[in-house]
């Protein structure tokens, strides 16, 4: 288990999935070997189907390894044999070979369980995949004619009822999910319009009492020279700077609100082709940095700039979390620098937001990415990085991050080979 989660830090939420069910095939086939011919036997066992599964499940194991199984579309490629293969099919066919005794009969009752905690349409294609041919696979038996016998045909209802109650589930799960995000969205614009009223009445009020120091210092009319302010005059000028930087930093926060909240109610899907060096800059020009000390602290690197499909103003959100992220970590270590990286010479070019800050502990690096998952708990609403992943991948890219606690932690966005910068006018 341990290896498993330092394994599952830094993978994505599909190369982690898989992990889990790997281990799960490796171990649970050949006990349940042992389970079923030792302990309590059955009237039909295979060894070689079971070592067949284990065998798909063990390059799941070294996903960090295999560089051609960390691809995205040779991963969700393998992983549709593999779990076609290890649950409907396998279950489907053991149950009819046992000719639907109630051991198996319960067993493909979990196993579909297990299968529609997958995407709806995704699980029912691996169903319908994996029951044709296990029906097919026994059918050359010579047994043909048990396909339709009772037991098999009254299971049906049973197992349709099942994969009908749990795809409701899903869909109510995600349902609520969204209402949430609905509601967070509205909340969040609502107050940020809320905030302005009260910021404009300050920074008016600011500006007055400043022209009225500022008349205060002037010489009457006629006389040469400058009056000087009092002390206390100088001390009330000072905060009223102060007073009118934290306004126009809150306007500038508020801005990046409500472009959050607007991107949790827009289609991520891509309309254009974005230059990755323009969203930097955009992104670092319009940041509403706490003062010249906190924006020395960012530096950015364009190592090769690249175009992708995507959005620009979402794309603007994404970075924005990640530069506000990086600049908490730093807050937090009392320390440290951020470096934007701009890499098109790749491959797939990616974009990289390294912090030399406080890190993340390898217990929470793997549920960063998780809806309405914060850390420290009073830390944020926990939609930041879910937003960046949902709309990283809606792209057909990747988000991963690597961490070592009190040292560094890096944000690496891949995305797919589109167009080089030299090709972009």
């Amino acid at each position: 288990m341990q290896w498993l989660l330092g394994n599952g830090k830094e993978s994505d939420r599909l190369a982690w999935r898989l992990q889990c069910l790997a281990w799960i095939g490796c171990l649970g086939m050949p006990m349940y070997y042992v389970v079923w011919t030792v302990f309590f036997p059955q009237q039909y066992e295979s060894l070689a189907l079971r070592l067949f599964g284990v065998a798909l499940c063990v390059p799941a194991l070294f996903l960090k390894r295999l560089r051609w199984l960390a691809q995205p579309r040779t991963m969700q490629v393998y992983e549709f044999i593999g779990v076609t293969y290890v649950l409907p099919f396998f279950f489907s066919y053991m149950f009819l070979m046992n000719h639907g005794s109630a051991v198996w009969g319960e067993s493909l009752l979990v196993a579909l369980i297990v299968l529609f905690q997958f995407d709806g349409w995704w699980a029912l294609a691996s169903w319908l995949c994996g029951t044709l041919l296990a029906a097919v696979a026994f059918a050359l038996h010579g047994e043909a004619a048990f396909l339709a016998s009772p037991v098999v045909l009254e299971q049906a209802p049973i197992y349709l009822f099942t994969v009908a109650i749990v795809s409701v589930t899903r869909v109510g799960r995600r349902v609520l999910a969204g209402e949430k995000l609905a509601g967070m969205a509205q909340a969040l614009a609502m107050v940020s319009h809320e905030l302005r009223t009260p910021l404009i009445s300050v920074a008016a009020n600011v500006r007055g009492i400043e022209r009225s120091l500022k008349a205060r210092g002037q010489p009457p009319a006629g006389a040469a020279g400058t009056v000087q302010l009092d002390p206390e005059d100088i001390a009330v000028a000072g905060a009223m700077e102060r007073i009118g930087f934290e306004v126009r930093h809150m306007n500038q926060m508020i801005d990046l609100f409500l472009q959050s909240a607007a991107a949790l109610n827009q289609q991520l899907t891509a309309t254009e082709y974005v230059s990755m060096a323009d969203v930097v800059t955009h992104v670092v020009e319009r940041y509403p940095f706490t003062g010249q000390e906190q924006r020395d602290n960012v530096s950015v690197v364009i190592r090769g700039n690249f175009w992708f499909a995507g959005k620009h103003e979402l794309c603007v959100v994404v970075l924005l979390n990640l530069l506000r992220n990086a600049l908490k970590a730093l807050q937090r270590a009392g320390r440290g620098k951020v470096r934007i990286v701009i890499d098109g010479t790749r491959a797939r070019p990616r974009l990289l937001v390294m912090d030399s800050g406080c890190g993340i502990s390898a217990s929470q690096l793997p549920h960063i990415f998780e809806r309405f998952y914060s850390w420290p708990p009073s830390s944020g609403a926990g939609i930041g990085l879910s937003l960046c992943r949902d709309i990283v991948h809606a792209w057909q890219g990747r988000i991963r991050c690597r961490s070592r606690e009190s040292a560094w932690t890096v944000f690496a966005l891949e995305f797919p080979p589109t167009i080089s910068a030299d090709r972009s006018h």
